[in-house]
């Protein structure tokens, strides 16, 4: 792991794991961050390692993984070793509003990488593709029982089903052409630097807001709720250790159902900014802004990953429980109000212009 791609290191789980891998002593080499900056990529995200590394060990190349030719220079330019591919279309009401441009970037910018990578990669050794994928491929649970990587695909949405599909390109390509690949599904994640579309930052945000915090359905859905550096810390782990062609399912082992974590954060948020102090709630508490809403279209009903196999296998834990992540979490958003503003008035897109030169 010399020089490591990065696809999608500008978003939320990315920029947290390129910051991760340069905490991490053994390494010693190169990331290059490949991002197209979507409205998710936010190179404000990586300020710290652009001031610490840019130019000598972090570079970052605004590209597409559906551009083949823009691949292709970067492999051949950094002498790629490494590819660490999170770069996707992630949002399920996005993909039920658009679903076009997740088919788009989810199958087609995956097989690009992978005939990419392949052709360049022919006769090295020491290579790896990783592929980040999502628990949501497998459908939905039963009050009991967990996703294994032996549990059989059942995609609901055209996001997991642009996923699943991605997967299986990835593992024909390891089956089929001997590419060096391993694949890992995750559970949700949340953290510093999710863009608040998502349940976690959107009600921490529309909370502090004094907005109604949206709940689809009776609230009873139930996820597994990953913190972001666990995530990173498990694909470090595979890289290190996984075995060639082997899928690892990464989970938090924190099942929720979703108005729990609501009623968390509004717990949290009377203890660490009381409402009685915030001038948009106007004498109501952050719980009165709860609001339930019309449900999505196949919303699959509980997610909970069966994560035994990393652990036994690789040696991988968890270092966070949920009730300290999560307070830290919302702390971080609290604290982090430029961060916060520049992403709701959309000036995060200007950023690169003003501040940053193309590589």
């Amino acid at each position: 792991m010399k020089n490591i791609m990065v696809t999608g290191g500008a978003g939320f789980i990315g920029s947290n794991f390129i910051r991760y891998v340069f905490s991490q002593k053994d390494f010693k080499g190169k990331i290059i961050n490949f991002d197209k900056l979507t409205y998710a990529g936010n190179l404000e995200n990586l300020t710290d390692i652009c001031e610490k590394y840019y130019d000598k060990r972090y570079f970052f190349i605004k590209g597409d993984i559906c551009d083949r030719k823009a691949v292709e220079k970067t492999l051949e330019k950094y002498e790629i070793d490494t590819i660490v591919h999170f770069a996707a279309e992630s949002h399920v009401d996005r993909s039920i509003l658009g679903p076009e441009e997740f088919i788009k970037t989810n199958i087609e910018g995956t097989f690009i990488l992978l005939q990419s990578s392949f052709n360049f990669w022919k006769n090295s050794k020491n290579t790896r593709f990783h592929h980040v994928s999502t628990d949501e491929v497998y459908g939905s649970l039963g009050p009991k029982g967990y996703f294994k990587e032996t549990t059989p695909y059942d995609p609901r949405s055209p996001y997991s089903s642009s996923k699943a599909a991605s997967d299986h390109l990835v593992r024909a390509y390891s089956h089929t052409y001997g590419l060096p690949v391993t694949v890992s599904n995750c559970s949700n994640n949340y953290g510093p630097y999710q863009f608040p579309e998502k349940l976690i930052p959107l009600i921490i945000l529309n909370a502090l807001e004094g907005k109604n915090l949206p709940i689809y359905g009776d609230g009873k859905n139930v996820r597994d709720w990953l913190y972001v550096e666990d995530h990173c810390s498990a694909i470090w782990t595979i890289l290190k250790k996984g075995k060639l062609g082997e899928t690892y399912n990464i989970g938090g082992e924190c099942e929720k159902q979703n108005i729990e974590i609501v009623k968390k954060i509004c717990s949290l948020l009377e203890e660490i900014k009381p409402s009685s102090k915030n001038p948009f709630l106007k004498s109501k508490k952050y719980s009165d802004l709860i609001t339930f809403v019309k449900d999505r279209p196949g919303h699959d009903k509980r997610y909970a990953i069966d994560c035994s196999k990393i652990k036994k296998e690789l040696g991988w834990k968890q270092a966070y429980d949920f009730d300290k992540a999560i307070r830290e979490t919302i702390k971080w958003y609290i604290s982090n109000e430029s961060w916060v503003k520049s992403v709701k008035d959309g000036s995060y897109r200007n950023w690169l212009n003003k501040n940053y030169s193309y590589r």
